[in-house]
């Protein structure tokens, strides 16, 4: 009986670990992304309150290869969740979303029509910085190469960098700087 019992507890103690593991494994970027209700306008004000120095869009559709690329082998990562959850806050976009959304201005509207419409995504995935009054400052169409290259995006936005140089510059000086040239 003593055996039973023993067996009986460790199952009770292993199976909720084994459900987590489970729940990581499915959706290992689900920590990249915030949860919204489609109010950009509230999420503008949320960013500004925690401090963060922009909004992250990522503009992404299912049949898109390139953003699951993204999200299985750069998003998914610690260290680039817990740099871009330090300074931004992150959303991801269906660009054939039929979702009703509210916009930085306040408008309604599908998720469709403001990637298309009002961002013109045409291809994804698309990653678009908006500043704190909800104003684009930086876009990226297209996966970046590595991690490496994704928080050089972040580091990019984070600095200011933006309003100076093009990312694809920035990006070159940063490759050339990791080179030790």
């Amino acid at each position: 009986m003593p055996l039973i019992i023993s067996l009986l507890l460790t199952l009770a103690l292993v199976a909720p670990l084994a459900g987590q593991a489970v729940a990581d494994e499915r959706d290992p970027y689900e920590h990249f992304f915030r949860t919204t209700f489609g109010d950009f306008q509230e999420e503008l004000e949320l960013a500004r309150d925690e401090g963060k120095k922009a909004i992250l869009i990522f503009f992404e559709m299912d049949a898109c290869p390139f953003c699951h690329r993204m999200k299985d082998n750069i998003l998914n990562q610690r260290q680039v969740q817990e740099y871009f959850n330090a300074h931004f806050a992150s959303f991801s976009v269906d660009v054939e979303g039929a979702i009703e959304i509210t916009d930085f201005e306040g408008n309604t509207t599908t998720e469709q029509a403001w990637a298309f419409e009002e961002h013109g995504v045409r291809a994804t995935p698309v990653f678009q910085f908006f500043n704190l009054d909800g104003e684009p400052i930086a876009r990226l169409t297209g996966p970046t190469s590595s991690v490496e290259e994704f928080i050089w995006l972040g580091e990019y936005v984070e600095g200011g960098h933006y309003e100076d140089l093009p990312f694809s510059r920035y990006r070159r000086e940063r490759q050339q700087e990791a080179r030790g040239g």
